[in-house]
């Protein structure tokens, strides 16, 4: 009998500890705080000539945030977050346009993306041949 008495203190306390944030989310849910339905989307990318992340020092980088909604210091922020969005936020599925023409131009430009992506961690770094392909990537996420 004690020990079943113990196991109902275990199972009402566990479901108090449960239930209590539910109710809490229920309650936000309503009330004015939209931005705690979603899961982050937040990213710093940098831009820098060179072949090495141990060698290149980044030029220039920007905030992109993409939810709830498009903002961050990105110049293109809502069509950045339009195209992560369309490839879930894969940037490797970031294709080079069709009909863009670059030259073979050897000028290496090194990208980096770190943050958040829908609440999942992200750490993205590529290489392109020259600046000309790097902005054909991708269409606005690159260009900043």
């Amino acid at each position: 009998m004690r020990n079943t008495a113990r196991w109902a203190t275990v199972l009402g306390l566990t479901a108090a500890a449960v239930c209590a944030p539910l109710s809490g989310v229920a309650l936000a849910a309503q009330g004015d705080a939209p931005s705690a339905l979603y899961a982050p989307s937040a990213l710093v990318l940098t831009v820098g000539h060179g072949d090495s992340t141990a060698t290149v020092t980044p030029e220039r980088a920007v905030t992109l945030t993409c939810a709830p909604g498009p903002s961050g210091t990105h110049p293109a922020a809502a069509s950045a977050c339009a195209d992560l969005n369309h490839v879930s936020g894969d940037f490797d599925a970031l294709t080079m346009r069709e009909g863009v023409f670059c030259t073979q131009q050897y000028d290496p430009v090194l990208v980096t993306v770190d943050g958040v992506w829908q609440g999942q961690r992200v750490s993205y770094e590529r290489i392109f041949p020259n600046a000309c392909v790097m902005n054909a990537h991708g269409s606005s996420v690159f260009a900043f």
